[in-house]
């Protein structure tokens, strides 16, 4: 077992519904290790997203703790979960995101000038992290000219342009054939692999388990298995 990125203890998450309380997340316990793939899988409603959402910083807790590399993320100020999004974290989401009116080259330009990466080597990074997911040749198109595969592969590029420590990818392969889905856990590994990274994923299908490196199978907000 390495090293453990995140760790969460007892999280909690409810959201008000009338005079009562709706938990999405009741208690979760579990762990991310660097340098691997670890899956929240689930039916949909089962709590992952929003829990990844905890991970992420995009959402708090109603309670329990989150630790990222070794310090508590729930209590500090919104100017700092700014910053560790910016600079240690990357998400890859569903709707992938892109902006239309950018060329693939420059929605990966874009988060390089926001996480203020060193601008006399932006040019070489976007290239770099398009040719890592298979779009050397098409890296000057616009989304709408890219297939639903390829606007995801730039959606990853842009996702580990800026080095994070972790990416987050929420259902990536859903709106996917089942072909091109395996082509964007491929994918992962390799940046598992040759870039170092850690990446958590979310996904409904059963058929991913296998590649991952750790599972956290979620029903109803509470973890019902992990392996």
């Amino acid at each position: 077992m390495g090293k453990f990125l995140i760790e969460t203890k007892d999280v909690k998450r409810g959201f008000p519904m009338g005079d009562d309380i709706f938990w999405a997340l009741k208690g979760l316990t579990m762990n991310v290790e660097e340098n691997k793939l670890t899956i929240l899988q689930g039916r949909s409603g089962s709590g992952k997203t929003t829990m990844m959402n905890m991970l992420g910083a995009l959402d708090y807790p109603t309670s329990g703790d989150i630790f990222f590399d070794g310090s508590s993320i729930v209590n500090i100020s919104d100017k700092k979960r700014d910053a560790l999004r910016s600079k240690d974290i990357g998400f890859v989401f569903q709707s992938v995101a892109l902006v239309g009116m950018m060329t693939a080259y420059e929605n990966v330009e874009f988060i390089l000038r926001i996480s203020g990466y060193p601008a006399n080597e932006r040019k070489k990074r976007a290239e770099y992290c398009l040719e890592k997911v298979g779009l050397a040749a098409r890296m000057h198109h616009l989304p709408p000219e890219l297939s639903g595969g390829e606007q995801q592969r730039v959606a990853i590029a842009r996702a580990i342009a800026h080095k994070p420590k972790v990416i987050f990818a929420d259902e990536p392969t859903a709106q996917l054939d089942t072909s091109t889905g395996l082509q964007v856990v491929k994918i992962f590994k390799d940046l598992i692999q040759h870039e170092g990274a850690t990446i958590v994923m979310t996904t409904h299908d059963p058929g991913l388990m296998d590649v991952a490196d750790n599972v956290y199978e979620l029903a109803d907000g509470e973890i019902i298995n992990g392996f």
